[in-house]
């Protein structure tokens, strides 16, 4: 078994997340696919994503950031990622270098 492959014991992400709304629907199914499998039904969703962006979809981009947000929290909760708790965790006190809200980075636009 490749490590792509070892999920986990699953602990159910919190109550009322969003995270928890996929997961009371699609766990199971999610679970018994695998991690591997999981991510290419993520990898398709992004590029139908950015389809959408490319050609200016605007009636598509809710549909297509929907799946990519839900099969990205589908990959969090087979790794036992809490998505929440990270983005708290890494963009709560702003911008991870700068810590400025908005970020002050000199970084090149584009």
């Amino acid at each position: 078994m490749s490590g792509a492959d070892r999920q986990p014991p699953h602990v159910p992400a919190p109550e009322g997340s969003f995270q928890r709304l996929i997961e009371d629907i699609y766990f199971a199914r999610d679970h018994a696919r695998g991690v591997p499998g999981t991510l290419l039904w993520f990898v398709e969703e992004v590029g139908e994503l950015v389809r959408a962006i490319r050609r200016g979809e605007r009636h598509n981009l809710e549909e297509e950031f929907g799946d990519v947000y839900a099969w990205l929290a589908t990959l969090a909760s087979l790794h036992g990622i809490d998505l929440e708790a990270i983005g708290r965790r890494k963009y709560g006190a702003g911008c991870p270098r700068c810590h400025g809200a908005p970020c002050r980075c000199p970084h090149p636009a584009g």
